[in-house]
Parts: C-alpha cells; sequence; structure tokens
C-alpha cells in the first residue's frame, strides 16, 4: 500500500483547523439558529411521520368498513347456496299438484305453498333475488348456464327454448346461474 504524501496530510490538518476556526467565530446567534433549523427539520419530520400514520389509520377503517359490509352482505352465501335445493325440491313439488290432489288435500297442500312462500320471503329478506328466465329470452352468460343446444324452428340463435332451474343472485354476485336449453338455429 502506498504511503500518503505529505501534502494530503498537510491538506487534512488544513481543513480540520478551517472547521474548528468556523466553530469558533460561531456566534450565539448563530448556534440559536442551527438549533431551531434543526428543531425546524425533526418536527417536519415528526408531521410527516404523523400524516403517513393518520392516512395508514384512515385506509385501515375504511377496509375494515369494506370487509365488515362485505361479510354482512356475502357472510351467508354458503348457507344461501345450501337451501338452494330446498327451493328447487319445493317448487317441483307445488308444480306436480293435480286439481284431484288439492281437493282431497287442502290442508296440507296450503301448508306446502305457505311454507314456499315464506323460503321466498326470506331469501329476497337477505338479498337472494331469484332469476327466472322465460322461453323466448336472450341467453345472457351473465346469468344462465346453457344446458345443451338443439335447433328449434322459429327461434333464433341464442334464445332461451327451455328452462330447467331458475338462478339466484346474492345482492350483486351471481349464487347459481339459471340452467336453461338454448336455440342453436343459425341466423
Amino acid at each position: 500500500m502506498a504511503e500518503p504524501k505529505n501534502d494530503e496530510f498537510l491538506d487534512d490538518i488544513e481543513d480540520i483547523e478551517a472547521a474548528m476556526d468556523a466553530a469558533e467565530e460561531m456566534t450565539p446567534e448563530d448556534e440559536a439558529m442551527a438549533n431551531v433549523d434543526a428543531i425546524i427539520a425533526e418536527r417536519d419530520d415528526y408531521r410527516d411521520r404523523f400524516m403517513r400514520a393518520l392516512a395508514d389509520a384512515e385506509n385501515a377503517r375504511k377496509r375494515s368498513d369494506r370487509d365488515r359490509k362485505e361479510a354482512e352482505n356475502y357472510g351467508g352465501s354458503k348457507l344461501a347456496r345450501d337451501m338452494l335445493p330446498v327451493y328447487d325440491n319445493m317448487k317441483r313439488a307445488v308444480e306436480t299438484i293435480t286439481d284431484e290432489q288439492r281437493e282431497a288435500n287442502a290442508a296440507l297442500i296450503e301448508g306446502i305453498e305457505l311454507t314456499m312462500r315464506e323460503l321466498t320471503t326470506v331469501f329476497a329478506k337477505h338479498g337472494i333475488n331469484i332469476i327466472s328466465p322465460a322461453v323466448g329470452d336472450a341467453f345472457d352468460p351473465k346469468e344462465h348456464e346453457a344446458m345443451f343446444e338443439a335447433p328449434v324452428p322459429n327461434t333464433k340463435a341464442g334464445d332461451i327454448i327451455q328452462v330447467m332451474a331458475e338462478g339466484f343472485m346474492l345482492h350483486d354476485r351471481l349464487l347459481r346461474a339459471a340452467q336453461v336449453g338454448v336455440s342453436s338455429n343459425p341466423a
């Protein structure tokens, strides 16, 4: 390793002496101003940290509000999804009742129909809306699931030709798509 030259040592010594002279030459006012500047810089640093902490707290509050609302609206989606087959079975039962059965078992059938109405009321109360497409409606892939395609006379391609099961929305989310058959006639 090469040894530094005497000129470099002399330069370093001169720099140190100049700094010491400058420190000795500082007046009390200069020292006070330096302290004020340091305090102002520290204050600005703390203000910046405070503002960032405040913004983080506000973001956490907004995130927790959004999570709470989402849990409130969609927390029961698993239970709701499990109740759909109950609705389907009740609907099939009501649809298969004949006039003779209605006369013979009026009270029983009325109870089944009341239970069905109560189930749809509870669904509506909790934001579950029934998607009931009709034959002839246009197929919408956001709400319908095509179970099959078939060419049916007097229909356009994409028209619903049969409804196998109704669909359900939970607020603005699809819980189950309506199961439909779709026309495949060429345009």
